[in-house]
């Protein structure tokens, strides 16, 4: 029975990092274009949350139902007309986009940085989500004909322009600074476990304030519905770091 034990783990190990892999496979591979496709085949056959097909993270922990939902109207916006490039929806969708492709770097350094099966797992569930939901913002962008990039600082559709300095590499509250990645990139064991766990909740809590903005102000509903389930996602998994950082000891940074 130790024998067939040992297997499964390693059988179940090997799974593990199938899955990485084959996430890290479609990050590289412009995976804005294969979401944004997926989204188009969904809206086109009229799925969404009731097909019963999601675009969330394996244990869809992060953004709720709001990946799953997020799937037709964003040409139209369900009868309003396509945003313009000023508009919080086109802000909202280059902003997350450049805040969940950090998400997704923290996530993949932290995997090589510990083997705790809880923190890795994680980790998989915020990397996949996040880029999922990166591909849908950036496939939305290309729907409305807008650029992925602005010459107006980061946040400037919130109002928040000129409270955005970039210290350091972090274009927009939360994000981690240029330093602080460094550090999780040489850190291991349970240290890596807990700077990654504080980094990521302080990455959520200016992930939710900017969805928290889109849900008020944008005016593509498809767009609006997947803010809110980032808002949802987001604190849920909060609340679960903050279990892991007590578990090790340690807690959220103010």
């Amino acid at each position: 029975m130790s024998g067939f034990g040992g297997l499964r783990r390693r059988l179940g190990t090997a799974a593990a990092q199938s899955r990485w892999s084959g996430l890290a496979a479609l990050v590289r591979r412009r995976p804005w274009a294969v979401t944004a496709l997926a989204a188009l085949v969904l809206a086109a056959l009229g799925l969404g949350a009731a097909g019963g097909l999601a675009l969330g993270g394996e244990g869809g922990t992060d953004g709720g139902g709001g990946a799953a939902s997020a799937t037709a109207g964003a040409g139209s916006g369900s009868g309003t007309s396509t945003p313009g490039a000023a508009s919080a929806d086109a802000g909202f969708a280059r902003d997350m986009a450049v805040h969940h492709q950090q998400a997704v770097e923290m996530s993949f350094i932290v995997r090589d940085r510990t083997g705790n099966a809880d923190v890795r797992r994680l980790a998989y569930d915020i990397a996949q989500t996040q880029a999922n939901q990166r591909g849908m913002l950036l496939g939305w962008l290309d729907l409305w004909g807008l650029p992925k990039v602005s010459t107006d600082p980061p946040m400037t559709w919130m109002g928040m322009g000129q409270s955005t300095p970039g210290r350091d590499g972090a274009l927009m509250p939360g994000m981690a600074t240029n330093a602080e990645l460094d550090r999780l990139r040489t850190a291991n064991g349970k240290q890596a476990e807990i700077l990654y766990l504080q980094l990521m909740t302080a990455h959520h809590r200016g992930g939710i304030h900017m969805a928290q903005a889109c849900a008020a102000s944008c005016t593509v509903s498809v767009e609006k519905r997947l803010a809110q389930g980032m808002v949802t996602g987001q604190q849920s998994e909060i609340d679960t770091m903050a279990g892991m950082l007590k578990e090790r000891g340690a807690k959220a940074k103010k």
